[in-house]
């Protein structure tokens, strides 16, 4: 084959989001925009808009694992990512049908919409824990899904490091918590890996995005396809997230803004020294 057609294929593996913000739709714009081939792996179905999730209907496990299957047939998956994964059954499913891929893992752990509704059952969280954790290159939970999935509460900064610690000793590579859910002017991302903390830090913007998260992993998860370093991989998603959100748009009625998926993918940045 050509070298001029050559483009990693990318993974995503997650639900739909009939209102085009977030999830699967989310997940391939941006693989779109960072020059990857993206294919897919529908775990569920959501009735969604920009206002709220109004049904989540999830797939039989037997489809996921046919999903996966077919794609890993055809296709030379250079690296992976889940976001929406609905039950326990989901989850198993996965993990057995991607038992023995050798490529990069993104765990992108969803579990409440920005509309506040809950995406994931409780009683799947120790499934993740058990079945997809350890396998992952790196999680990218936000403070509540942090504290969820490390069963610690987080009160104070000092807090985060502790959960990335415990997210770290139960098996996960590296943990990239989000900073959206703190105050201040700024939003700090931190990643933990190989023993020291690194920052991406932005100025703060007066949005109230929709898919960020899916946005950001599926960002990660193609600059590793790229081979980039994870740090490197991570400063670039950072980079693009803030972009996209900066250009965000409102298609619905309420006051939900959309990212713009199609901004220009930021040029690789200077690293910020790790602690």
């Amino acid at each position: 084959m050509p070298t001029s057609t050559y483009r990693p294929c990318v993974l995503t593996v997650a639900g739909s989001d009939s209102g085009g913000g977030a999830g699967i739709q989310a997940d391939l714009k941006t693989f779109h925009a960072h020059g990857v081939h993206g294919a897919s792996v529908l775990t569920a179905v959501t009735a969604q808009n920009t206002r709220a999730v109004t049904a989540v209907l999830a797939l039989p496990p037997r489809m996921i694992r046919a999903q996966i299957d077919a794609v890993r047939d055809d296709f030379a998956i250079a690296a992976w990512k889940t976001g929406m994964l609905a039950d326990a059954r989901t989850i198993r499913a996965i993990a057995r049908g991607m038992r023995d891929a050798g490529s990069v893992y993104v765990m992108d752990p969803v579990m409440i919409a920005t509309s506040g509704a809950s995406l994931l059952e409780d009683s799947a969280v120790s499934a993740l824990r058990a079945e997809l954790l350890p396998r992952a290159r790196l999680v990218t939970p936000n403070l509540p899904e942090a504290a969820a999935l490390s069963g610690r509460p987080i009160r104070r900064s000092g807090d985060i490091d502790r959960v990335a610690a415990d997210l770290i000793g139960a098996g996960a590579g590296a943990v990239l918590v989000k900073g959206g859910h703190q105050r201040g002017a700024d939003v700090v991302d931190r990643l933990y890996c190989d023993g020291k903390r690194h920052e991406f830090v932005h100025r703060r913007l007066a949005r109230n995005g929709h898919g960020t998260g899916c946005t950001l992993a599926a960002a990660i998860t193609a600059n590793l396809a790229l081979g980039f370093d994870l740090i490197d991989a991570c400063a670039r998603a950072t980079d693009y997230v803030h972009a996209a959100l900066d250009a965000a748009y409102r298609p619905g009625r309420s006051t939900i803004d959309v990212l713009d998926h199609g901004v220009a993918v930021p040029a690789r940045r200077r690293r910020r020294a790790g602690r």
